[in-house]
């Protein structure tokens, strides 16, 4: 009886970060995209090319999702 507000803590806890790393994925698909469109070029051509400065902005994305969801996950366990 006397655990049960650390179980509810916890499971709105793991329903944030779940909810918050989905809405990051969302966003940064979402840049990618933008950037795909707004941009001259088309992203993956480009890469396929061998073009080392979209592969430099892609894998800034990357990290863009890496920090959102670390972020998110390390607010959620506070």
């Amino acid at each position: 009886m006397g655990f049960e507000w650390f179980d509810l803590i916890m499971i709105r806890n793991f329903i944030y970060a779940i909810f918050g790393v989905l809405v990051g994925m969302i966003s940064s698909i979402g840049t990618y995209k933008l950037v795909n469109r707004t941009t001259r070029f088309d992203i993956p051509n480009e890469l396929e090319k061998g073009n080392l400065a979209v592969g430099v902005v892609v894998g800034g994305i990357f990290i863009m999702i890496g920090l959102i969801v670390g972020l998110i996950i390390g607010m959620s366990l506070n």
